[in-house]
């Protein structure tokens, strides 16, 4: 399982505790609707955050990855060129 995964169903299990601890709470029908408008604007930003660092880590591998290539197809174009000189140098 993703570590996506993980996190995603933590934070619904956490959303829907505070949900229902909220609901059950004796307190008028205002002051419950406000105070689980700021709770899901708590978990919004929090969502925010972790999916921000989530782009952040995919861009930073992609990066990575898009280096490594670069450099194995360097590479791969000096022994290509080796190899032709090579047989240049062979067939004169």
């Amino acid at each position: 399982m993703s570590s996506g995964k993980v996190l995603l169903g933590v934070l619904a299990g956490v959303a829907a505790g505070a949900l229902l601890g909220i609901l059950f709470a004796p307190d008028k029908g205002w002051n419950t609707r406000k105070k689980i408008y700021k709770k899901s604007e708590d978990y919004v930003d929090a969502l925010r955050e972790k999916f921000d660092e989530f782009l952040d880590n995919v861009s930073t591998k992609v990066d990575e990855v898009k280096e490594e290539v670069t450099d194995f197809s360097e590479q791969a174009k000096a022994k290509v060129n080796e190899v032709k000189k090579g047989t240049k140098t062979a067939t004169s």
